[in-house]
């Protein structure tokens, strides 16, 4: 087998959750996502923010990053 310089790319198939969120979080998230439009310009649902903002959260959370880089 030829060796390339870019790795084997990772399982990308998206796993879908269901979650319940209390009123409050869910109004939060709707004020959040109409930042988002003024921000941006275009509307986005708030099933599409959460996966980014989850994202975001975990890659900002440092003790979480020691512990994935442990992991490997």
């Amino acid at each position: 087998m030829t060796a390339i310089r870019l790795g084997k790319l990772p399982d990308r198939t998206p796993v879908k959750l269901t979650i319940a969120v209390s009123p409050e979080l869910h109004r939060a998230l709707e004020r959040y996502a109409g930042l988002y439009q003024e921000a941006y310009g275009e509307a986005e649902a708030v099933a599409e923010l959460i996966p980014a903002m989850l994202a975001a959260f975990l890659d900002s959370d440092r003790q979480f990053a020691r512990h994935r880089k442990a992991d490997r």
